[in-house]
Protein backbone atom coordinates (compact mmCIF):
# COMPACT_ATOMS: atom_id res chain seq x y z
CA UNK A 1 0.00 0.00 0.00
CA UNK A 2 2.77 2.38 0.48
CA UNK A 3 4.36 1.67 -2.61
CA UNK A 4 1.20 2.11 -4.84
CA UNK A 5 1.40 5.77 -2.45
CA UNK A 6 4.27 6.64 -3.54
CA UNK A 7 4.07 5.47 -7.28
CA UNK A 8 0.80 7.49 -7.00
CA UNK A 9 2.77 10.70 -5.46
CA UNK A 10 5.29 10.27 -8.13
CA UNK A 11 2.91 9.98 -11.06
CA UNK A 12 1.41 13.11 -10.04
CA UNK A 13 4.18 14.83 -9.10
CA UNK A 14 5.68 14.45 -12.90
CA UNK A 15 2.39 15.45 -14.45
CA UNK A 16 2.36 18.64 -12.51
CA UNK A 17 6.05 19.61 -13.79
CA UNK A 18 5.45 18.29 -17.47
CA UNK A 19 2.52 20.96 -17.31
CA UNK A 20 4.35 23.49 -15.35
CA UNK A 21 7.10 23.16 -18.16
CA UNK A 22 4.69 23.48 -20.77
CA UNK A 23 3.42 26.60 -19.47
CA UNK A 24 6.69 28.13 -18.87
CA UNK A 25 7.85 27.42 -22.58
CA UNK A 26 4.05 28.89 -23.69
CA UNK A 27 5.62 32.07 -21.81
CA UNK A 28 8.78 32.06 -22.68
CA UNK A 29 7.88 31.31 -26.39
CA UNK A 30 5.31 34.43 -26.11
CA UNK A 31 7.95 36.82 -24.65
CA UNK A 32 10.28 35.73 -27.44
CA UNK A 33 7.99 36.75 -29.68
CA UNK A 34 6.97 40.11 -28.79
CA UNK A 35 11.33 40.85 -28.13
CA UNK A 36 11.30 40.45 -31.93
CA UNK A 37 8.52 42.44 -32.81
CA UNK A 38 9.45 45.13 -30.59
CA UNK A 39 12.82 45.10 -31.87
CA UNK A 40 11.57 45.36 -35.42
CA UNK A 41 9.46 48.10 -34.74
CA UNK A 42 12.06 50.09 -32.70
CA UNK A 43 14.45 49.67 -35.83
CA UNK A 44 11.58 51.16 -38.02
CA UNK A 45 11.99 55.02 -38.77
CA UNK A 46 9.93 57.56 -41.13
CA UNK A 47 6.63 57.70 -41.94
CA UNK A 48 6.20 53.57 -41.71
CA UNK A 49 7.15 54.14 -37.47
CA UNK A 50 3.47 55.42 -36.66
CA UNK A 51 1.17 52.72 -39.02
CA UNK A 52 3.55 49.83 -37.71
CA UNK A 53 3.32 50.63 -34.15
CA UNK A 54 -0.22 50.94 -34.17
CA UNK A 55 -0.65 47.69 -35.94
CA UNK A 56 2.21 46.20 -33.18
CA UNK A 57 -0.22 47.46 -30.42
CA UNK A 58 -3.81 46.76 -32.34
CA UNK A 59 -3.15 43.95 -33.91
CA UNK A 60 -2.77 41.56 -30.90
CA UNK A 61 -5.57 42.42 -29.31
CA UNK A 62 -8.05 43.03 -32.42
CA UNK A 63 -7.17 38.77 -33.10
CA UNK A 64 -7.92 37.82 -29.40
CA UNK A 65 -11.30 39.73 -29.77
CA UNK A 66 -11.73 37.97 -32.87
CA UNK A 67 -10.87 34.55 -32.19
CA UNK A 68 -12.70 34.89 -28.76
CA UNK A 69 -15.49 36.91 -29.15
CA UNK A 70 -16.29 37.41 -32.94
CA UNK A 71 -15.90 34.00 -34.44
CA UNK A 72 -17.57 32.46 -31.39
CA UNK A 73 -20.49 34.85 -31.80
CA UNK A 74 -20.95 34.07 -35.04
CA UNK A 75 -20.52 30.37 -35.05
CA UNK A 76 -23.05 30.51 -32.44
CA UNK A 77 -25.41 32.44 -34.47
CA UNK A 78 -25.43 30.42 -37.17
CA UNK A 79 -25.64 27.60 -35.17
CA UNK A 80 -29.09 28.46 -34.02
CA UNK A 81 -31.01 28.38 -37.23
CA UNK A 82 -29.31 24.54 -37.69
CA UNK A 83 -30.64 21.48 -36.22
CA UNK A 84 -27.03 20.67 -34.46
CA UNK A 85 -27.87 17.90 -31.34
CA UNK A 86 -24.64 17.55 -30.06
CA UNK A 87 -20.89 19.28 -30.26
CA UNK A 88 -18.88 18.26 -33.37
CA UNK A 89 -22.08 17.26 -35.62
CA UNK A 90 -20.67 17.14 -38.73
CA UNK A 91 -23.56 16.48 -40.78
CA UNK A 92 -25.96 19.31 -39.52
CA UNK A 93 -28.77 21.13 -41.62
CA UNK A 94 -30.36 24.78 -41.53
CA UNK A 95 -34.07 24.24 -39.81
CA UNK A 96 -34.92 28.56 -40.08
CA UNK A 97 -36.22 29.96 -37.03
CA UNK A 98 -37.93 26.26 -35.68
CA UNK A 99 -35.28 27.17 -32.54
CA UNK A 100 -36.85 29.74 -31.71
CA UNK A 101 -40.03 28.89 -32.11
CA UNK A 102 -39.78 26.26 -30.17
CA UNK A 103 -37.85 28.95 -27.35
CA UNK A 104 -41.23 31.14 -27.37
CA UNK A 105 -43.69 28.09 -27.51
CA UNK A 106 -42.61 25.71 -25.10
CA UNK A 107 -43.89 25.83 -21.66
CA UNK A 108 -40.71 24.70 -19.75
CA UNK A 109 -38.73 27.96 -21.73
CA UNK A 110 -41.69 30.27 -21.72
CA UNK A 111 -41.12 29.30 -17.28
CA UNK A 112 -37.56 30.22 -18.14
CA UNK A 113 -38.01 33.42 -19.79
CA UNK A 114 -40.69 34.57 -17.19
CA UNK A 115 -37.96 33.75 -14.53
CA UNK A 116 -35.42 35.46 -16.53
CA UNK A 117 -37.97 38.58 -16.60
CA UNK A 118 -38.72 38.62 -12.83
CA UNK A 119 -35.07 38.39 -12.40
CA UNK A 120 -34.32 41.49 -14.57
CA UNK A 121 -36.64 43.60 -13.03
CA UNK A 122 -36.69 43.00 -9.26
CA UNK A 123 -32.93 42.35 -8.28
CA UNK A 124 -31.67 45.85 -9.96
CA UNK A 125 -34.52 47.67 -8.48
CA UNK A 126 -34.12 46.27 -5.44
CA UNK A 127 -30.66 46.03 -5.20
CA UNK A 128 -30.72 50.23 -6.24
CA UNK A 129 -33.04 50.52 -3.20
CA UNK A 130 -30.67 48.54 -0.76
CA UNK A 131 -27.92 50.46 -1.61
CA UNK A 132 -29.43 53.45 -2.05
CA UNK A 133 -30.87 53.40 1.60
CA UNK A 134 -27.81 52.35 2.88
CA UNK A 135 -25.87 55.23 1.22
CA UNK A 136 -28.29 58.28 2.64
CA UNK A 137 -28.12 56.57 6.21
CA UNK A 138 -24.34 56.39 6.50
CA UNK A 139 -24.27 59.36 4.84
CA UNK A 140 -25.49 60.92 8.22
CA UNK A 141 -23.44 58.71 10.49
CA UNK A 142 -19.66 59.11 11.80
CA UNK A 143 -17.00 56.33 11.51
CA UNK A 144 -18.69 54.62 8.75
CA UNK A 145 -15.75 52.70 7.28
CA UNK A 146 -16.73 49.21 9.42
CA UNK A 147 -20.22 49.36 8.19
CA UNK A 148 -19.59 50.04 4.80
CA UNK A 149 -16.71 47.46 4.63
CA UNK A 150 -19.45 44.83 5.93
CA UNK A 151 -22.20 45.70 3.38
CA UNK A 152 -19.51 45.85 0.39
CA UNK A 153 -18.08 42.54 1.37
CA UNK A 154 -20.48 40.38 -0.36
CA UNK A 155 -19.47 41.88 -3.44
CA UNK A 156 -15.97 40.07 -3.07
CA UNK A 157 -17.81 36.81 -2.88
CA UNK A 158 -18.29 34.94 -5.69
CA UNK A 159 -21.49 33.43 -6.57
CA UNK A 160 -20.74 30.22 -5.66
CA UNK A 161 -19.34 30.85 -2.66
CA UNK A 162 -22.73 33.19 -1.73
CA UNK A 163 -25.21 30.17 -2.76
CA UNK A 164 -23.04 27.87 -0.48
CA UNK A 165 -23.39 30.58 2.39
CA UNK A 166 -26.60 31.06 2.13
CA UNK A 167 -28.06 27.47 1.20
CA UNK A 168 -26.77 26.86 4.95
CA UNK A 169 -29.34 29.90 5.47
CA UNK A 170 -31.81 28.14 3.24
CA UNK A 171 -30.93 24.19 4.66
CA UNK A 172 -34.12 22.32 5.44
CA UNK A 173 -33.98 19.20 7.83
CA UNK A 174 -34.68 15.86 6.75
CA UNK A 175 -37.65 13.98 8.09
CA UNK A 176 -36.56 13.98 11.97
CA UNK A 177 -33.36 15.07 11.43
CA UNK A 178 -31.57 18.09 13.83
CA UNK A 179 -32.78 22.13 12.44
CA UNK A 180 -29.77 23.56 10.92
CA UNK A 181 -31.10 25.99 8.75
CA UNK A 182 -31.37 29.51 9.97
CA UNK A 183 -34.34 31.18 8.32
CA UNK A 184 -36.33 27.74 9.73
CA UNK A 185 -35.07 28.12 12.97
CA UNK A 186 -36.00 32.10 12.70
CA UNK A 187 -39.60 30.86 11.71
CA UNK A 188 -39.56 28.51 14.15
CA UNK A 189 -38.89 31.27 17.23
CA UNK A 190 -42.05 33.44 15.43
CA UNK A 191 -44.13 30.21 15.95
CA UNK A 192 -44.25 28.85 12.70
CA UNK A 193 -44.11 25.44 14.09
CA UNK A 194 -43.89 23.30 10.38
CA UNK A 195 -41.41 25.94 7.92
CA UNK A 196 -41.36 24.32 4.50
CA UNK A 197 -38.42 22.96 2.67
CA UNK A 198 -37.00 26.77 1.24
CA UNK A 199 -35.31 25.74 -2.01
CA UNK A 200 -38.11 23.37 -2.94
CA UNK A 201 -41.09 25.48 -2.36
CA UNK A 202 -42.25 27.40 -5.70
CA UNK A 203 -42.37 29.95 -6.45
CA UNK A 204 -40.78 30.92 -2.32
CA UNK A 205 -37.32 29.56 -3.77
CA UNK A 206 -37.37 31.78 -6.41
CA UNK A 207 -37.29 35.08 -4.81
CA UNK A 208 -35.35 33.90 -1.58
CA UNK A 209 -32.73 32.80 -4.57
CA UNK A 210 -32.96 36.20 -6.00
CA UNK A 211 -32.57 37.86 -2.22
CA UNK A 212 -28.70 36.14 -2.73
CA UNK A 213 -27.89 38.15 -5.67
CA UNK A 214 -29.30 41.91 -4.13
CA UNK A 215 -27.59 40.82 -0.85
CA UNK A 216 -24.53 40.87 -3.20
CA UNK A 217 -24.82 43.87 -5.50
CA UNK A 218 -26.09 45.49 -2.81
CA UNK A 219 -22.87 46.71 -1.20
CA UNK A 220 -21.57 47.83 -5.04
CA UNK A 221 -25.14 50.07 -5.33
CA UNK A 222 -24.24 51.85 -2.30
CA UNK A 223 -20.11 52.67 -2.55
CA UNK A 224 -21.04 54.10 -6.28
CA UNK A 225 -24.83 55.93 -4.87
CA UNK A 226 -22.61 57.65 -2.01
CA UNK A 227 -19.77 58.52 -4.34
CA UNK A 228 -22.64 60.32 -6.00
CA UNK A 229 -24.59 61.72 -3.40
CA UNK A 230 -21.23 63.27 -1.88
CA UNK A 231 -20.36 64.81 -5.05
CA UNK A 232 -23.18 67.12 -4.62
CA UNK A 233 -21.91 70.51 -4.14
CA UNK A 234 -22.85 71.74 -0.34
CA UNK A 235 -24.39 75.08 -1.63
CA UNK A 236 -27.16 73.46 -3.50
CA UNK A 237 -28.43 71.99 -0.49
CA UNK A 238 -28.23 74.58 1.62
CA UNK A 239 -29.92 76.64 -0.98
CA UNK A 240 -32.50 74.12 -0.83
CA UNK A 241 -32.52 73.87 2.64
CA UNK A 242 -33.09 77.52 3.28
CA UNK A 243 -36.15 77.00 0.49
CA UNK A 244 -37.92 75.26 3.25
CA UNK A 245 -36.51 71.49 1.75
CA UNK A 246 -35.52 68.83 4.07
CA UNK A 247 -36.19 65.28 4.37
CA UNK A 248 -38.14 63.51 1.94
CA UNK A 249 -38.49 66.29 -0.07
CA UNK A 250 -34.98 66.97 -0.02
CA UNK A 251 -34.44 63.73 -1.19
CA UNK A 252 -37.24 63.55 -3.84
CA UNK A 253 -36.36 67.02 -5.47
CA UNK A 254 -32.61 67.51 -5.03
CA UNK A 255 -30.83 64.65 -4.47
CA UNK A 256 -32.41 61.92 -6.86
CA UNK A 257 -32.03 64.53 -10.05
CA UNK A 258 -28.73 65.19 -9.50
CA UNK A 259 -27.30 61.14 -9.09
CA UNK A 260 -30.19 60.38 -11.88
CA UNK A 261 -27.36 59.45 -14.81
CA UNK A 262 -25.42 57.70 -11.95
CA UNK A 263 -28.52 55.43 -10.66
CA UNK A 264 -29.47 54.37 -14.43
CA UNK A 265 -26.00 53.37 -14.52
CA UNK A 266 -25.80 51.47 -11.41
CA UNK A 267 -29.11 49.81 -12.62
CA UNK A 268 -28.18 48.75 -16.15
CA UNK A 269 -24.80 47.42 -14.97
CA UNK A 270 -26.90 45.49 -12.07
CA UNK A 271 -29.64 44.11 -15.05
CA UNK A 272 -26.73 42.82 -16.93
CA UNK A 273 -25.38 40.92 -14.68
CA UNK A 274 -28.62 39.58 -13.48
CA UNK A 275 -28.74 38.52 -16.81
CA UNK A 276 -25.48 35.93 -17.22
CA UNK A 277 -26.86 34.95 -12.96
CA UNK A 278 -25.72 31.12 -13.69
CA UNK A 279 -24.03 30.51 -10.48
CA UNK A 280 -26.34 30.91 -7.88
CA UNK A 281 -29.35 28.89 -9.60
CA UNK A 282 -27.15 26.35 -10.36
CA UNK A 283 -25.39 25.65 -7.10
CA UNK A 284 -28.60 25.33 -5.35
CA UNK A 285 -31.03 23.29 -7.30
CA UNK A 286 -29.47 23.13 -11.18
CA UNK A 287 -32.88 25.21 -11.81
CA UNK A 288 -35.28 22.35 -10.64
CA UNK A 289 -38.14 23.37 -8.80
CA UNK A 290 -39.02 26.31 -11.24
CA UNK A 291 -36.33 27.63 -10.62
CA UNK A 292 -34.28 28.18 -13.91
CA UNK A 293 -33.14 30.74 -15.74
CA UNK A 294 -31.84 31.93 -19.34
CA UNK A 295 -28.29 31.10 -19.05
CA UNK A 296 -28.76 28.36 -16.69
CA UNK A 297 -31.09 26.24 -19.11
CA UNK A 298 -28.37 27.64 -22.19
CA UNK A 299 -26.08 25.46 -20.16
CA UNK A 300 -28.35 22.78 -19.87
CA UNK A 301 -29.15 22.67 -24.04
CA UNK A 302 -25.83 22.88 -25.13
CA UNK A 303 -23.66 20.43 -22.38
CA UNK A 304 -26.31 17.97 -21.24
CA UNK A 305 -28.81 17.13 -22.97
CA UNK A 306 -27.22 17.32 -26.56
CA UNK A 307 -29.29 20.32 -27.90
CA UNK A 308 -26.86 22.36 -28.92
CA UNK A 309 -28.62 24.61 -31.55
CA UNK A 310 -31.38 24.98 -28.80
CA UNK A 311 -28.78 26.62 -26.63
CA UNK A 312 -27.14 28.26 -29.69
CA UNK A 313 -30.77 29.85 -29.86
CA UNK A 314 -30.95 31.14 -26.01
CA UNK A 315 -27.17 32.42 -26.05
CA UNK A 316 -28.44 34.40 -29.10
CA UNK A 317 -31.66 35.43 -27.37
CA UNK A 318 -29.65 36.61 -24.07
CA UNK A 319 -27.03 38.21 -26.16
CA UNK A 320 -30.16 40.53 -28.16
CA UNK A 321 -31.11 41.32 -24.50
CA UNK A 322 -27.58 42.45 -22.84
CA UNK A 323 -26.23 44.32 -26.06
CA UNK A 324 -28.81 47.07 -25.58
CA UNK A 325 -28.46 47.66 -22.02
CA UNK A 326 -24.45 47.52 -22.81
CA UNK A 327 -24.84 50.26 -25.42
CA UNK A 328 -27.12 52.48 -23.18
CA UNK A 329 -24.67 52.31 -20.19
CA UNK A 330 -22.04 53.51 -22.20
CA UNK A 331 -24.35 56.10 -23.46
CA UNK A 332 -25.05 57.58 -19.99
CA UNK A 333 -21.53 57.09 -18.80
CA UNK A 334 -20.19 58.82 -21.83
CA UNK A 335 -23.13 61.92 -21.21
CA UNK A 336 -22.45 61.55 -17.24
CA UNK A 337 -18.61 62.09 -18.08
CA UNK A 338 -19.09 65.22 -20.36
CA UNK A 339 -21.54 66.95 -17.70
CA UNK A 340 -18.45 66.84 -15.46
Amino acid sequence: MPMEHSLLLASTASEAGSRLLGVVEVVAAFLAILAVIFLVVGRVSGRAQRPIALAVCLLPALVLVAVGLVIPAIDTIVNSFKNQQYLGQQHTSFIGFDNYRFDFTDSDTQRTLLNTLQWLVIVPVASVAVGLTAALLLGRMRHTGIWKTLIFLPTAISFVGAAVIWNYVYDAPVQGGPQTGLLSRIALAFGWHNPPNWLISSPLNLYLEMIIMIWIQAGFAMVVLSAALNAIPDDIIEAARMDGASGLTLFRTVQVPMIRNTLVVVGTTIMIATLKVFDIVFSLNNGNFNTDVLARQMYGDLFVTNQVSRGSSLAVILFVVVLPLVLYNIRQLRRERATR
